[in-house]
């Protein structure tokens, strides 16, 4: 039973935002154009100054962890391509391969990974070296499968790729870690106080919003269309990546934090940026919205499901 509580306290509270801001859209409170600016800035602002502070209070010599962050690029990598293979072998649809590979494989890492590691360490723990590790490549594989497997667009391939890269090299996200290793390699213990409140407050704005911007931006129409395709995808989103790779986490002795972070990286909802991007490259994006509709609803209990496991077994203190 304390294992359960232990679990439902570290996912309700995300999930309870969620609702609210689902609640909030219904009343008229929040619309499409709040969405849109509040996940804007969520994504070039604010997540990336509590990524960036939170690293930057990291001892990175100390905990900085090679093969943690290669393990998160490896499991990333192998789960890509292997739906990629298997999606264009029994796929009847092939113009539904992109959409079905990226929504199947690409979780909300950042944005929940951070909230639930929040919610049971009070800080981000080991989620910037899980985004590290897998973000970067969520987003480059993305870039690939919807390209190959899309309709036809402007600008060559090449082009394409191109831009995409400039994008990834540009990332807010990314680069909040990275800004935030400077000050973690150089020794400094703070930053003067006003700086350090200002990030502070900053930094406490992401994740509520986001949340709320996730909630308010859910469409259960969605949910119909394609429902036994998209009830696969989240099946393999959030009951067999985890199942299959999470007993590999712990053979190779990655528990507590480092195990939370895996368990979002390859248990969680699909990002809803699986959809903008499938839609600004030309796809449908009905199978997208569908998968990612259907993964918020049941992540909240799927997620608490792994989450006890691990506490049930001593894997998560």
């Amino acid at each position: 039973m304390d294992s359960f509580l232990f679990s439902i306290r570290a996912t309700a509270p995300v999930f309870l935002m969620m609702v609210l801001g689902y609640i909030l859209r219904r009343l008229g409170l929040l619309d499409p154009h709040f969405c849109k600016v509040s996940d804007k800035f969520v994504f070039t602002a604010a997540l990336p100054a509590m990524l960036f502070r939170d690293m930057a209070a990291t001892h990175l010599q100390e905990t900085f962890d090679l093969p943690y962050v290669l393990f998160c690029a490896g499991v990333t990598t192998v789960v890509f391509f292997s739906l990629w293979g298997l999606a264009r072998h029994f796929l009847r649809d092939k113009s539904l391969v992109g959409e079905f590979v990226q929504v199947s494989y690409r979780s909300s890492a950042a944005i929940l990974g951070c909230a639930i590691i929040q919610g049971i360490y009070g800080g981000t723990g080991m989620a910037p070296l899980m985004i590290i590790g897998s973000v970067p490549l969520f987003n480059i594989y993305a870039v690939l499968v919807l390209t190959i497997e899309g309709p036809t667009a402007s600008g060559s391939l090449g082009h394409r790729l191109r831009h995409a890269g400039k994008g990834i090299v540009t990332n807010p996200i990314i680069l909040g870690i990275l800004l935030g290793v400077i000050p973690s390699l150089l020794g400094l213990n703070a930053f003067p106080p006003i700086l350090d409140s200002t990030l502070d407050l900053l930094a406490r704005v992401a994740t509520p919003l986001a949340l709320l911007s996730l909630g308010a931006s859910f469409q259960g129409k969605k949910a119909l269309g394609k429902l036994r395709l998209s009830a696969g995808a989240a099946a393999i989103k959030l009951l067999l990546l985890p199942a299959l790779f999470l007993p590999l986490a712990v053979y190779f002795g990655f528990t507590d934090s480092k195990l939370v972070a895996l368990i979002v990286m390859l248990g969680s909802t699909s990002t809803p940026t699986c959809y903008i991007m499938a839609r600004s490259m030309g796809h449908e994006g009905t199978l997208t919205a569908s998968v990612v509709v259907l993964t918020t609803v049941c992540s909240a209990f799927s997620l608490t499901l792994w989450i006890f496991l691990g506490r049930q077994f001593g894997l998560i203190a």
